[in-house]
């Protein structure tokens, strides 16, 4: 009996230890049409919405598969404050009213060091891992680009750098298995293995350019090249 009930306990125990799976969606900030007019051939980033819209595509699959699914939607703000007020629309309400509908939790950060806070506390305990991190926003072979040609004409005056991610990132709140995706461009080239390096798990990014046509199909973005890790 007394052998039995220490088996109870150490399976209770074992059992109220078991990590809670987070996801993180990490969501980069639009540029301004007033500076990507002047630029011509070179112009892109037309919608508002594509860094947004490409978010929901993947947590909208995520809670297809798994309603009760943990996910953190991380959005730097100060460029749609400012691409609101270019279009007169108001588009960080419109972000809340797409987090509540699918009753998700949404931090807004206003600064790169606020987005690497954001992601250390992604896990709610000390027990929890992330499981899945998705990047959707601009990106150069070294760095998350959450702001670009918003502040500054085609300049980053935000980003989250692969040097800072082994000093800025707690590596013990991923998965082991972690999926782990960029949706930037050219991240393959450089940051991928910058990732890998730090935390010990993937990161699958593409060499060369990433489309976001296909988001307004309801998919995920495509690369225009090779996806590595």
């Amino acid at each position: 009996m007394k052998l039995l009930r220490n088996v109870f306990l150490a399976t209770t125990l074992a059992c109220c230890s078991l990590a809670h799976a987070v996801e993180v969606v990490l969501c980069g900030g639009v540029a301004l049409r007033s500076w990507e007019n002047l630029r011509g051939p070179a112009a892109h980033d037309n919608w508002w919405a594509n860094f947004v819209r490409a978010s929901t595509v993947y947590i909208d699959g995520a809670l297809a598969r798994n309603p009760e699914k943990d996910i953190l939607w991380i959005v730097y703000r100060p460029s749609y404050i400012s691409r609101g007020k270019e279009n007169k629309i108001d588009y960080i309400a419109r972000i809340k009213e797409t987090a509540a509908k699918r009753n998700i939790r949404l931090k807004f950060v206003d600064s790169a060091d606020e987005a690497y806070a954001a992601i250390n506390k992604a896990p709610r305990n000390k027990q929890d891992r992330i499981t899945a991190f998705f990047y959707f926003g601009h990106s150069n072979p070294h760095a998350f680009m959450l702001d670009y040609s918003n502040d500054i004409m085609a300049a980053s005056t935000a980003w989250i750098h692969e040097k800072d991610l082994a000093t800025k990132i707690n590596p013990a709140i991923f998965d082991a298995n972690a999926e782990c995706w960029s949706y930037g461009c050219y991240t393959g080239r450089s940051m991928s293995r910058y990732w890998r390096e730090a935390f010990k798990v993937a990161l699958w990014g593409n060499l060369e350019s990433t489309r976001y046509q296909p988001v307004g199909e309801g998919k995920l973005p495509a690369g225009a090249g090779r996806w590595v890790r």
